[in-house]
């Protein structure tokens, strides 16, 4: 529920602060009093489009702030969730518009989107009047109000979430025939590239010991010299290992009492002698390990260079060419098994499809009996609102099964006739402004807080009507206050004397300076003043007795 309205700088209002409270409340006023300006300064609250006209002469800025009190289980919450604004009992939005153009979006004083805080707006708002863009006129809407009237929100809720499961298996089926389709293209490249790649059989570090192979053996004539030369420079007659052994054999002849001399000496030349027969060793299996058959090293080569040559095709390390076997086995595997996968997903897509038609097909034929059952209520409303020429249709569009969408098979359009003979067509394009706004009261009537946002504001709805018609219009918004909160802006009397809370708006001179410089007051009538104002819009400029006598009973004909 909107509580309080705070404007400052905008046209002809200075400064004003507004309290409203739940039931019908009214706004009157003489032509030209500011009325179209304060709907307009709260339509900047609620997100409308900034204009800089809309500043007050020779300020900077004007601001209007909307106070509401939204219900916990309103679903403005979820939005201020999603959009991480802190969720509080009183909901502030806040819009600032500067003389350059500019314009600043607040929703408990954070800062926010224009977007934002119009979507915020229609959730808690609807303005409907003679000029108004924001009333029921598009399609979505109507879809939405005449599930909300036949009880087909839960049922439009399944045939939405079915067609999100049946989307979802069509997506996976297209992707997996996609896949198997881009495998299927490359299965003779996979096949010959897997043959080519087991054909070669590569181990992960085989190019590093390749290489180092090839380079032994590409030496390898050079090494064996050289050790055969160690070699012989180690065996022998003449070599340093027979005279340290013939030496060793001498001392080792030696009598006892030379033991104890000769002990370190003899242990060293044992340890020369094992250490040069240890490199002999050494050097016989290098000589051996260097012996290399002739093809050897040709074979060595063509590997190594064959190996590399399988990794530049496939554009990976050497290293890696064992993984890329694996992938194409998998990938060709895939291919096989993919042909199952194929026929389980249309199996799948198949029941999710027929799912979503039994429930949309189900939803449009509750759709076109609730449409009718709202006709006619709708059709009931008229008369008393002097249309009872007209005629209200809902228009339902029912595409096939296949062609259908999340929100089921239908286009739904709220349609008026306005005169008999005349073609139907869209409320907004056939209605004219008063009409329009009557239409739309008949509706929110028929539909009463089903799918309509908490505050209703109506502005000169009884626009060209009077009497009887204008008493109707007054019961019916009274009717609607009882379940929802309504605003109108009104000439009428019989419409005010419905009203449990009463506005007057009047133009008055700023500081004594008299027509020169003026502002827009609003002031909150007590029941004494509030029958001296219906009395007014009775009687005129002169108010009498008898147009007294008949608010008296205006008022309490309401009650």
């Amino acid at each position: 529920m909107l509580t309080a309205l705070n404007i400052r700088d905008i046209v002809l209002i200075d400064r004003l602060d507004l309290e409203f409270g739940d039931g019908l409340s009214v706004m009157t006023g003489e032509t030209g009093a500011g009325k179209s300006i304060l709907l307009d300064a709260f339509a900047l609250a609620l997100g409308a489009r900034g204009d800089a006209a809309l500043v007050r002469k020779d300020v900077d800025q004007g601001q209007v702030t909307a106070v509401f009190e939204p219900c916990s289980e309103h679903p403005v919450n979820l939005i201020l969730e999603e959009n991480g604004l802190s969720i509080e009992s009183t909901l502030i939005l806040r819009r600032v518009q500067s003389s350059d153009g500019r314009t600043r979006a607040f929703i408990n004083d954070e800062p926010v989107s224009v977007q934002l805080l119009k979507r915020i707006g229609t959730m808690l708002v609807e303005i409907h009047g003679q000029h108004d863009d924001r009333a029921l006129t598009d399609g979505a809407t109507h879809r939405r109000l005449l599930d909300a009237f036949a009880g087909l929100t839960s049922e439009a809720d399944a045939v939405a979430d079915a067609y999100v499961i049946w989307t979802d298996a069509q997506q996976a089926l297209q992707d997996k025939q996609a896949q198997i389709a881009e495998v299927g293209e490359n299965a003779d490249f996979l096949t010959h590239a897997l043959d080519e790649l087991k054909s070669l059989d590569p181990k992960a570090d085989e190019e590093e010991a390749l290489a180092q192979r090839r380079q032994l053996m590409m030496h390898s004539e050079k090494i064996a010299q050289d050790l055969e030369e160690a070699q012989d420079a180690l065996a022998g007659d003449g070599t340093a290992h027979a005279r340290l052994g013939a030496a060793l054999r001498k001392l080792e002849r030696q009598g006892p009492e030379t033991e104890d001399i000769l002990r370190p000496i003899t242990g060293a030349l044992e340890r020369v002698l094992a250490e040069i027969n240890d490199a002999r060793e050494r050097i016989d299996q290098a000589i051996t390990a260097t012996q290399f058959e002739p093809k050897a090293l040709e074979e060595a080569e063509d590997r190594l260079f064959a190996l590399r040559a399988l990794a530049r095709k496939h554009k990976v390390p050497v290293s890696e060419l064992p993984e890329i076997i694996v992938k194409f086995e998998k990938e060709l595997a895939a291919l096989d098994a993919g042909e199952q996968e194929v026929e389980a997903l249309k199996d799948a897509e198949q029941q999710a499809g027929d799912k979503y038609r039994k429930v949309a097909v189900s939803l449009s034929k509750k759709r076109l009996d609730g449409a009718k059952r709202l006709d006619e209520t709708v059709m009931g409303e008229l008369p008393p609102l002097k249309l009872e020429k007209a005629a209200f249709m809902s228009h339902l569009e029912t595409s096939a099964p296949e062609e259908g969408g999340p929100h089921g098979l239908d286009r739904i359009s709220f349609q008026v006739q306005t005169n008999p003979g005349t073609a139907p067509g869209p409320l907004m394009k056939v209605a004219s402004g008063g009409e329009l706004a009557r239409f739309i009261l008949a509706l929110k009537v028929v539909l009463a807080a089903r799918g309509s946002a908490p505050t209703l504001i109506f502005d000169e709805i009884d626009t060209g009507v009077g009497g009887a018609t204008a008493a109707a219009i007054g019961e019916r918004l009274a009717k609607l206050a009882n379940g929802l909160q309504v605003v109108a802006v009104t000439h009428a009397p019989q419409v005010a004397a419905h009203a449990s809370g009463h506005l007057r708006i009047s133009k008055e001179a700023v500081d004594g300076t008299g027509d020169e410089a003026v502002a827009t007051r609003v002031t909150a009538l007590d029941e004494p003043s509030r029958r001296e104002e219906i009395a007014r819009m009775l009687a005129g400029q002169t108010v009498t007795d008898e147009a007294r006598a008949a608010a008296d009973r205006l008022i309490g004909g309401s009650r």
